[in-house]
């Protein structure tokens, strides 16, 4: 995924499917660095880690 989409992403009021490593996650916040980004599973366990946006992929 690129940089523009993440902030469309995170602009959006829709309900927008992102996949990280074949899970279903949220983005949470864009980092300050530009190449990474905050998320966390969907679902009970709202674990965040720090991933690189590249890594992430949207489903449509």
């Amino acid at each position: 995924m690129d940089l523009n989409r993440v902030r469309q992403i995170l602009s959006s009021s829709a309900e927008i499917d992102v996949i990280y490593n074949g899970a279903s996650v949220w983005i949470d916040h864009l980092n300050e660095d530009g190449r990474t980004a905050t998320v966390h599973l969907r679902g009970p366990l709202e674990e965040r880690t720090t991933v690189e946006i590249s890594e992430l992929q949207e489903r449509y």
